[in-house]
């Protein structure tokens, strides 16, 4: 009676554990045959010169991943709201997306503005979010966690503070350097630049030498000054468009001779051509990149790129962007395989191993690691014989470690 008494508990458990277990349902967003995403972003006013080709960008990826059947015989349906880079705007945006469209994920959000507006709501929502076209520090983390609701923000531009840290490394690794000016905005992209510096500095035993101005500062001499006093080796222009021009010339015109380096966005012919012929016999300028088109399979990568985008934007940086973001947000899904698409199971699936960029370097999002992009290469002002300004790439991607010989 008792052997009899313990077969039927043991039925009992195992009826029980069996009716327990409960059906993974796909997140929403997510049918048999589609998968719907989003983004806000501007198509019209100023910032429409990005915003359209951005769009264009990641359009032509995903069509070109629907045309080949999709993934895991889902195609991918993107939709998106014109938000005028209004953070107002944006935010109203993101609340729609999730609670009225019940997309699956964002993918490429848009501008600093309503990237820093919008950045909380989906934290707390939990929703994946795939590349952000901004580098603000509120994107940083060393270790992502559900805790701290920051594990599904996965950004790939460079965030400044990592690219801080990546700039005190070449003025080390590259240059020899152990005292380092910087001139930093008082802004968040200086100061987020700055904060990557300061952390690599100690890491590295790189002194720095600090000198602030506001942004678009019409009269920088006193801290150009600061920085040439200072006897540094190398200088960091931690600054975007406006200012850094100002800063170069007047560093030319206080006769500086040590080279500097600054952000990715300031790599761009007109840049260079607004300071190129002052510095010249006097030092150089450098500048951190994140897109390269040399070697393989970023050259073949390129040329699919190409065949599949408006050949008006075949050259175009911003296309080229948004094509990455899609990138990699479908990267994500085919690492699913035959996985139910739930938000865990798609950001452990993108923390599973390192992306490679399609035009760049590897980023991981391992253990938590939201960075931004992790190899940069370096870039050097240039002037031809014909008078033209540009850049020229003198280093290749390269990760801190490998710059600093680790």
């Amino acid at each position: 009676m008792k052997k009899l008494l313990v077969v039927l508990l043991s039925l009992t458990m195992i009826v029980g554990l069996v009716g327990c277990t409960k059906k993974v349902e796909p997140a929403q967003g997510v049918t048999d045959t589609e998968i719907l995403i989003a983004n806000c972003a501007a198509t019209s006013g100023p910032y429409s010169a990005v915003g359209i080709p951005f769009l264009a960008g990641i359009e032509a990826y995903l069509k070109y991943v629907n045309d080949a059947g999709g993934v895991a015989g889902r195609k991918i349906k993107f939709i998106h709201t014109d938000d005028e880079f209004n953070a107002e705007k944006g935010l109203a945006c993101v609340n729609t997306m999730i609670n009225d469209e019940k997309i699956f994920a964002f993918v490429g959000h848009f501008g600093t503005p309503v990237v820093a507006a919008t950045l909380e709501t989906l934290k707390e929502s939990g929703i994946p979010a795939v590349y952000f076209a901004t580098g603000i520090g509120q994107l940083y983390a060393e270790k992502a966690t559900d805790e701290d609701m920051n594990r599904n923000i996965m950004p790939v531009q460079p965030i400044y503070i990592n690219e801080g840290k990546i700039m005190v490394a070449r003025a080390k690794g590259d240059f020899g350097a152990t005292k380092v000016g910087i001139i930093y905005t008082n802004d968040d992209a200086g100061k987020n630049m700055l904060q990557g510096a300061e952390a690599q500095a100690a890491l590295a035993g790189v002194t720095l030498v600090k000198a602030q101005v506001e942004p678009a500062q019409a009269d920088v001499s006193a801290a150009v000054t600061t920085i040439i006093n200072g006897n540094v080796d190398f200088i960091i222009g931690a600054a975007i468009q406006a200012t850094i021009p100002i800063i170069v010339k007047e560093l030319a015109n206080q006769n500086n001779t040590k080279d500097l380096i600054t952000t990715y966005v300031n790599v761009s012919p007109a840049i260079s051509n607004s300071f190129v012929r002052e510095i010249a016999g006097k030092f150089d300028v450098y500048g951190s990149g994140w897109v390269s088109l040399v070697g393989e399979p970023n050259l073949t990568n390129y040329q699919t790129y190409a065949a599949n985008i408006d050949a008006a934007y075949a050259a175009n940086a911003y296309a080229m962007t948004g094509w990455i973001a899609a990138y990699f947000f479908v990267e994500g899904l085919k690492r699913l395989d035959k996985k139910v698409p739930t938000w865990e199971s798609y950001i452990d699936a993108m923390e599973s191993a390192p992306i490679k960029n399609p035009f760049g370097g590897e980023i991981d999002f391992g253990d938590g690691k939201r960075t931004g992009t992790q190899e940069m290469n370096l870039s050097k002002a240039t002037l031809t014989a014909e008078d033209v300004a540009g850049w020229t790439v003198v280093k290749p991607l390269a990760n801190i470690d490998t710059i600093l010989g680790n």
